[in-house]
């Protein structure tokens, strides 16, 4: 039975009404006693890396969770980590290229309804993706959402409320989970014995919309604040 590493970062899998709305305060162990029948596919460990809303999160919170995967790569036959779905994709793409030919799978998780609520996604999107996770063949950085299974540099969250939220973008999907049984459409990355760790980003990129009648004014002010500016 496959060893499975939980990284819980919040979002709104992870969420309470506080009074004030919803915000992230279910641990990683809750979460997962949300699901027992998980139990029945792998041996699951969880770590608490943070419990944040994922519009809070940026390229110091990949990095910090590209470190634990690496401190912990060598323990574990894979990694799923539970994400808000607001940023998921940016982390499933930067996670991509910090982490690179992974022989392991690493998958990105959440939903769009806490889980602590009855008509959920969440139990759904958490189940397949340690299903897909403990599956032989998995490997490399990917987002399972809705039954889909998405390349973690293809991922876009294209709907706010809808349990189908994501798309995967010039792309096909690699596969699909339909009634507990996973479907490859895509044979595997290629992988090496060991995977490549990058350790550093540089965060100051900027994407910038054109619009008629911006002047060339605007990328002259950015010129101080910004390495690269993309168009």
């Amino acid at each position: 039975m496959k060893h499975i590493l939980m990284l819980a970062t919040g979002g709104t899998i992870a969420s309470r009404e506080t009074g004030q709305g919803l915000a992230p305060a279910i641990t990683s162990r809750e979460i997962l006693g949300y699901v027992p029948a998980i139990g029945e596919l792998c041996r699951v460990e969880t770590m608490q890396l943070m419990n944040l809303d994922s519009s809070n999160l940026g390229p110091s919170h990949w990095l910090r969770m590209a470190r634990a995967i690496e401190a912990h790569y060598d323990r574990y036959d894979g990694f799923v980590v539970t994400h808000g779905t607001d940023t998921m994709a940016y982390t499933a793409a930067a996670l991509s290229y910090l982490i690179q030919f992974s022989p392991k799978p690493i998958v990105l998780t959440g939903s769009q309804k806490s889980i602590c609520l009855e008509n959920t996604d969440a139990r759904m999107n958490l189940y397949n993706a340690f299903l897909y996770a403990a599956s032989e063949g998995s490997r490399g950085v990917s987002l399972v959402f809705d039954g889909k299974v998405i390349l973690g540099t293809r991922a876009r969250k294209e709907r706010t409320k809808s349990f189908n939220a994501f798309s995967s973008v010039d792309y096909p999907e690699i596969g699909v989970i339909r009634d507990g049984r996973l479907i490859r459409y895509l044979p595997a990355l290629d992988a090496k014995e060991s995977p490549d760790f990058y350790h550093t980003l540089e965060d100051r990129v900027l994407l910038l919309t054109l619009i008629p009648g911006m002047g060339t004014e605007a990328l002259a002010a950015l010129e101080d604040s910004y390495q690269a500016v993309i168009l």
